[in-house]
């Protein structure tokens, strides 16, 4: 209750200033003659977000009132807020926001593809929620990416629950699969849980259960996982097995999206790291 005390009068002060930067040849009005703010007024923001006036006053007054996610869109288009703002609206309305993942799929940007590549031997990537791989260096790209995998994933170079579920153990780098997968399962399932009907989580799933009877009695269990360190052992050809330690990081301006390095868990695959970066150069 004291949190909410708190957040009315945020509320109201963030919607008075969004208002206030907006001129009504933003929107497509007249100024008028007797216009005292160059900003909109209450009810013109009620208006061209089609809610009442009474209530959008209400709202902007902090009176203890609720707001669906269809209201708040609405008022948030007329202020032209961005998505950093939007979010905050929500917050503030103590609404739950839900990020439109599938119309703004996220791109890499140079500078993290450099992060990535500047690692090189240790294996890195950028994972959306689903796995979907987005970006990776070299040494990712050898032990994960299996040919003849990467067309059927969501990422702009496959999934690699996709690759890892559907090939051979022969032909998988990844070793223990059997105690690594269910806990790969559980985290997607953890993502899966914010995207609940959406056309293309559901899409995969069903097609990946399809192809994969492991993945498909896996994903029945129901266990869920959080994001965090996991240990992997993967087979190389030149040096042999390496056992990594992966860490998730984090990536500004891409949500629901993650950096995960794989970093030597013990001093022989660090020496067989370094054999493998003499190798590369």
């Amino acid at each position: 209750m004291a949190k909410t005390h708190r957040r009315r009068p945020e509320l109201a002060a963030f919607l008075r200033s969004r208002r206030a930067r907006v001129t009504p040849a933003d929107v497509g009005m007249e100024p008028g003659l007797r216009r005292r703010t160059p900003g909109l007024r209450r009810e013109e923001v009620a208006q061209l977000s089609g809610v009442g006036v009474t209530w959008y006053t209400w709202l902007e007054q902090g009176r203890p009132i609720n707001a669906s996610s269809q209201v708040l869109d609405a008022v948030a288009r007329t202020l032209g807020l961005g998505q950093p703002e939007r979010e905050h609206l929500y917050d503030l309305a103590e609404v739950p926001f839900t990020h439109d993942y599938e119309s703004a799929a996220p791109a890499v940007g140079p500078e993290i593809q450099e992060i990535l590549d500047a690692l090189d031997p240790i294996p890195a990537v950028v994972y959306s929620a689903r796995f979907d791989i987005l970006a990776a260096n070299r040494m990712y790209r050898d032990l994960f990416l299996i040919p003849g995998t990467a067309a059927t994933g969501g990422g702009r170079m496959g999934n690699a629950l996709w690759s890892l579920f559907v090939v051979d153990e022969d032909v998988c780098q990844l070793l223990f699969r059997e105690s690594v997968l269910p806990t790969m399962v559980a985290t997607l399932r953890s993502g899966y849980g914010r995207h609940v009907g959406e056309p293309a989580w559901e899409d995969f799933i069903r097609r990946l259960s399809q192809a994969s009877e492991y993945f498909a009695g896996l994903w029945r269990n129901g266990d869920v996982a959080p994001l965090g360190p996991r240990v992997k052992t993967f087979r190389h050809g030149a040096v042999g097995e390496l056992r990594m330690t992966s860490v998730s990081l984090s990536v500004n301006g891409m949500p629901d999206c993650r950096i995960v390095v794989h970093r030597p868990d013990d001093e022989e695959t660090s020496a067989r790291v370094s054999r493998l970066r003499d190798l590369s150069r």
